[in-house]
């Protein structure tokens, strides 16, 4: 082989061997949370999971928020007029409110939770939905 044949196949084997360029970062998938309140606790309520869920809404920390009212949270809410004002404005600023039906009909709440304009629904597959496509969960 000649010097000049060596020559171009080791320049070829170099320009071949040179790092690939990075791919260009993909847009930003949706980030989005799903906040699960549970706790019958008016202080867990008022101090943590809608404080949190509002705030995550109006600072934009993520595209989308979903509050889901599930177990006794339902009749907490059905039963507290500071929680329903609260609630009521977290919807305004734009946090989806959704309350899961077998609970609140448990305990009798359902028509009630619908009048303050919460869907109220199956929460099992969507919920599940939300999880599979990689929501971020905080549950009180």
């Amino acid at each position: 082989m000649t010097t000049t044949a060596a020559l171009a196949v080791v320049s070829g084997v170099l320009l071949f061997a040179q790092p690939a360029t990075p791919p260009k970062p993909a847009e930003a998938a949706e980030s989005s949370l799903a906040v699960l309140w549970t706790s019958g606790d008016p202080e867990v309520a008022h101090r943590v999971c809608l404080m949190y869920g509002h705030a995550a809404q109006k600072q934009k920390w993520f595209d989308r928020v979903v509050l889901i009212v599930w177990g006794p949270s339902a009749r907490l809410l059905a039963a507290d007029k500071d929680l329903q004002a609260k609630v009521k404005s977290m919807m305004q600023d734009g946090v989806q409110v959704q309350a899961c039906v077998v609970c609140a009909d448990s305990y009798g709440v359902s028509d009630r939770l619908r009048e303050l304009g919460i869907e109220v629904k199956g929460m099992g597959p969507p919920l599940t939905d939300m999880l599979k496509q990689g929501w971020k969960v905080l549950t009180f």
